[in-house]
């Protein structure tokens, strides 16, 4: 009977290590604002690789604007839903390093996880793709060796070291450390709404190659309004509340759809409301930023 017991009890123990080693792809994936000029990154990736050297390792970003958070919601928002289950993220774009904002990790319903501080990185990819769990980085446990004196580089110290051990399964999710309410640090932005023929939305970010201007204004709500290339926008833009832009741009499925330097509204490629000139900059011409202090509106008028 003793025997019988001793060996399920060490299948059962057998099943939970495999489990949780099981449960992560051994993918780890790093944004920030570090830039790539000095060995931050690189040290990120020397403390992950000396935690398991079968880890895979990848860049989403390193060229978020330094200490802007909004950027960093807003590209896990357009790369997180892209990546296989069990993926971890490690987001380190943090001027409040060192102070009492919390160190969480964050598994999203479709099953990714988010190592990252709880200072507003989390608004989006928290709505989009849901909170199934959050729990408390415990530093006493998932804090990498002889790093208690340092204060100052949690992406190295605390970020990554925790999110390859998770990745590699040293630990299981429950060992990050204690629970804590499904709710984040979220900043306030204007989210998309529609309202008879009137649109409003955020400029969530300029594709900075170009200076597009993309809205979170999604394809499924545009096209309520039922409309057609050709149709025309009215748009506004408001910054902190005060216009700062406001004239008419068609509906157009190309941007050569119309002359060069013209400007047009258009589905991007995350199929969202978007504006550009066409082999032109919008954003600079118009002196036109991204974050959530900046809106839109656009009214459709039917083409007679």
């Amino acid at each position: 009977m003793n025997k019988l017991f001793s060996k399920a009890l060490v299948a059962i123990v057998f099943i939970f290590v495999f489990n949780a080693a099981d449960s992560q792809n051994k993918i780890v994936v790093f944004q920030s604002d570090f830039g790539l000029k000095d060995g931050a990154v690189s040290a990120m990736k020397g403390v992950a690789m000396g935690v398991s050297p079968d880890l895979k390792l990848y860049d989403l970003t390193h060229e978020i604007p330094a200490f802007n958070i909004w950027e960093a919601a807003y590209r896990l928002e357009q790369t997180v839903p892209y990546w296989p289950e069990g993926t971890v993220f490690v987001s380190v774009v943090d001027p409040g390093v060192g102070t009492d904002r919390k160190s969480v990790v964050l598994k999203t319903k479709t099953g990714k996880f988010i190592v990252t501080p709880d200072n507003g990185t989390l608004t989006l990819i928290a709505q989009s793709q849901g909170i199934a769990e959050i729990r408390e980085i415990d530093e006493a446990l998932n804090r990498r060796k002889g790093s208690q004196g340092s204060y100052t580089f949690h992406g190295r110290d605390v970020y990554a070291y925790t999110a390859a051990r998770l990745a590699a399964g040293a630990i299981t999710f429950e060992q990050v450390g204690k629970q804590l309410p499904d709710s984040v640090v979220s900043i306030p932005y204007q989210k998309a709404t529609i309202e008879g023929n009137k649109l409003k939305g955020n400029i969530s970010i300029l594709d900075v190659q170009y200076g597009n201007v993309w809205t979170n204004i999604p394809a499924d709500l545009f096209k309520q309004l039922n409309p057609t290339f050709g149709d025309t926008l009215l748009i506004t833009i408001f910054h902190s509340g005060k216009k700062v832009y406001n004239s008419k741009a068609p509906y157009a499925e190309t941007f050569a759809a119309v002359p060069t330097g013209k400007p047009l509204c258009y589905l991007n490629s995350l199929m969202q409301l978007s504006l550009a000139l066409n082999m032109g900059n919008f954003a600079a011409k118009y002196k036109i930023a991204s974050g959530s202090e900046w809106s839109l509106e656009a009214v459709l008028i039917k083409k007679k």
